[in-house]
């Protein structure tokens, strides 16, 4: 008896014991089929258990946590999911993104902090400009912003242009999106209003044009968007439904803890109140544990079971 599947032939075990051969030549071809189909099943778990094994280190060595932003090779993004096989990221384009365990493993991987990380621009200007009336601007334009701690970098001196560097430290890492954006913003509305033009010194230019005539866009008084849209709440909504659930899960067992260490020295009369709180937070822990991280619409409720 033959069977068949994807176009490989194998013998089963009944028509190998009925090929007519002697025993020791039937118990070879067994061999060698066992030994076959033990190569197969140990090249095809091989991937599982090194991802297993991957996800089981990066539990143990912890170098990202649940919403954390991270950057691993071309992928950028805040984690919205670690299982033991893959961890999932959510991009700045809101996709979700599964990278295999052993991928984190074996790649460096950057994690913003969350007590704050910096956000920087990055500008060419000309040598005819001091760079003692450009760095007192750029550092207007990064408080105006809304980062602290301002500094600038000049970090190159190029053929044709000074290359500087502003940054600022954000505090509230979830707006990251946003607060680039802003610095963005504010470096050009600054350099502008003083008359810098930001173009590279390079530049050819076929238009005929006057030697003070300065390529800057005419002011706009634009007017005042009532309607504030929260980009890092569309971007990263899965991530940070997972951190919320996450948070709310520590809480509950430090609070757990604590209660379950202070009914150990209380009197009597105390004790079913405790254990009243216990059960309740264990409750709450129960129904956390079981919810679910769903793909919603921006700003709805977390969902659980």
């Amino acid at each position: 008896m033959i069977l068949t599947s994807k176009g490989d032939h194998l013998f089963s075990s009944f028509g190998i014991i009925t090929l007519p051969v002697n025993e020791s030549a039937r118990n070879q071809i067994m061999g060698l089929i066992g030994i076959l189909l033990s190569g197969i099943i140990a090249f095809s778990s091989t991937n599982v258990i090194s991802n297993l094994m991957s996800g089981v280190l990066l539990r143990i060595t912890k170098p990202f946590q649940t919403s954390d932003f991270i950057r691993v090779g071309d992928f950028f993004g805040r984690v919205a999911e670690r299982g033991l096989f893959d961890t999932e990221i959510q991009s700045e384009k809101r996709e979700f993104i599964a990278l295999p365990n052993t991928y984190l493993v074996n790649n460096p991987v950057s994690t913003i902090r969350k007590s704050g990380t910096l956000v920087s621009a990055t500008l060419s200007l000309g040598y005819d400009l001091h760079h003692l009336q450009i760095e007192p601007l750029l550092i207007k334009a990064a408080e105006e912003s809304g980062l602290d701690s301002p500094f600038v970098y000049i970090i190159e001196l190029g053929n044709f242009s000074i290359t500087y560097r502003i940054s600022g430290l954000l505090i509230e890492v979830k707006g990251l999106l946003t607060a680039r954006s802003n610095l963005f913003r504010s470096v050009l509305e600054t350099l502008h209003s003083e008359g810098i033009e930001i173009m590279s010194p390079a530049l050819m230019n076929q238009r005929k044009m006057d030697d003070d005539k300065k390529i800057i866009p005419t002011f706009v008084h634009a007017a005042a968007d009532k309607k504030i849209v929260d980009a890092e709440g569309i971007v990263f909504d899965k991530a940070e439904q997972a951190a919320q659930i996450e948070d709310e899960k520590n809480n509950l067992m430090d609070g757990i803890k604590n209660l379950e260490s202070t009914l150990k020295n209380t009197l009597d009369e105390n004790r079913p109140q405790l254990i009243a709180s216990i059960k309740k937070k264990r409750e709450r822990l129960d129904v956390v544990d079981n919810t679910e991280v769903e793909e919603n619409s921006p700003g709805s409720a977390i969902k659980t079971d």
